[in-house]
């Protein structure tokens, strides 16, 4: 679409193996930091300057193991690069973003893909920009117009968070905190009132020595409001500026989708998939339907819509399987979330330069966003995302990296 890890026993008890990301180019000095405090199975934590912002200096955190690793910046809690290995052992960048901190802050919008960011305060799409709550109307930036999306202007993807190393016995991570303040949301308070209440928020980063890499989002309010969280990162398991990924293959387990109108707004419907070029629930290559004539797909021209996750009960639940066949890698997501939303890279036009210095175009890469669904404070049918005074939002998203045989 453009524009919710703890330990090796709460992830595998899903039956998950998951992953990690790679560091690049450490200093001697950042050297010293790793596999400080003793930690098993190779974990290390490193941490070294990626520039500033405003005069706020930004970090980049790499968690790592024997096999895999992940740099994640503070600005935007920004996943910036991820190395996982292939069917022989062999490591690629598979994640979509920039060398350099200035890839994410030039431009206008700046990271107008949002690669790799946190995304808040509400990810995905408000329509006509505007929600009610109780018997007050709150108005939002119009970034997307006619709607508001990823939080406006400058959502959580845009912010230098605060950062702390998590050190655990079987596992290392960073922790990110900011507060959202009252109002956030509305670039312009003349003409908007942006999100209600000061917002809490922190988010975990962790890596286990058996390669599960856990998101965990928490959030506490001052004030009743809306909160839905996610992360935007873009993923070709071939590898970043290798080309496009209609060659992957998908599966997501959902029986259901939530049709859009031509602004990308749901219509408030959950259309079954079968018979449609949306039924993923056996693994279809990404290029075999994207260019049927449907309605749906002429309007997003792709994928760039939320599923409905098949649930049964609480807790984490396996939302969707991607496999390259060239490379053997598999990327594997179990979430607590009701809905994802996959997004087929449609609106990437060459005008976007990697981390390899190869540009990004239409389906050049993917992101699957575990979320709530969109326009929900404006559909009273969609799973409630409102936090109350005294609540706690906590969901998690686990990613896991495989590979396969030969091909």
């Amino acid at each position: 679409m453009r524009r919710s890890g703890r330990t090796k026993s709460r992830v595998m008890a899903a039956g998950i193996a998951v992953i990690a990301l790679a560091a690049t180019g450490a200093t001697g000095a950042e050297a010293k930091q790793r596999g400080h405090g003793g930690h098993g199975g190779g974990l290390s934590i490193t941490k070294s300057a990626f520039g500033s912002v405003g005069g706020d200096a930004v970090e980049r955190y790499t968690l790592a193991n024997r096999s895999m690793s992940v740099s994640i910046l503070t600005y935007g809690g920004i996943i910036q690069e991820l190395r996982a290995p292939d069917r022989r052992g062999r490591l690629a960048n598979v994640t979509l973003g920039f060398a350099d901190l200035e890839g994410y802050t030039e431009g206008e919008p700046p990271n107008s893909a949002y690669f790799g960011g946190i995304i808040g305060r509400y990810g995905n799409r408000i329509a006509n920009a505007r929600f009610m709550l109780g018997a007050q109307t709150y108005t939002l930036d119009v970034n997307n117009d006619p709607n508001h999306l990823h939080g406006g202007d400058r959502g959580f993807d845009r912010f230098v968070w605060d950062a702390e190393p998590i050190k655990r016995r079987r596992a290392v991570g960073v922790r990110l905190t900011r507060t959202s303040a009252d109002g956030e949301g509305c670039a312009t308070p003349d003409t908007c009132t942006g999100y209600p209440g000061n917002l809490d928020v922190q988010v975990d980063y962790t890596l286990d020595r058996h390669n599960n890499l856990a998101i965990d989002y928490t959030a506490t309010t001052d004030e009743t409001t809306v909160v839905n969280l996610t992360n935007h990162a873009y993923w070709n398991l071939s590898g970043e500026g290798t080309g496009t990924i209609y060659d992957h293959r998908l599966r997501l387990n959902a029986s259901r989708y939530t049709p859009v109108d031509p602004t990308l707004i749901p219509t408030g419907e959950l259309a079954g998939v079968a018979g449609t070029p949306f039924d993923f629930r056996t693994p279809h290559a990404i290029g075999e339907r994207i260019r049927d004539d449907h309605p749906q797909l002429r309007i997003g021209l792709g994928y760039d819509h939320n599923w409905v996750l098949d649930r049964r009960g609480g807790g984490l639940a396996q939302a969707a399987r991607l496999s390259d066949p060239d490379s053997g890698r598999v990327l594997t997501m179990w979430t607590t979330e009701p809905g994802i939303q996959f997004y087929s890279g449609n609106f990437l036009d060459g005008t976007l330069y990697g981390t390899s210095g190869r540009a990004y175009r239409q389906g050049d890469g993917l992101a699957l966003e575990t979320q709530h669904f969109p326009d929900s404070p404006n559909q009273p049918s969609f799973p409630s995302t409102v936090l109350r005074p005294g609540q706690t939002y906590s969901t998690t998203t686990v990613l896991g990296f495989s590979a396969t045989g030969r091909h």
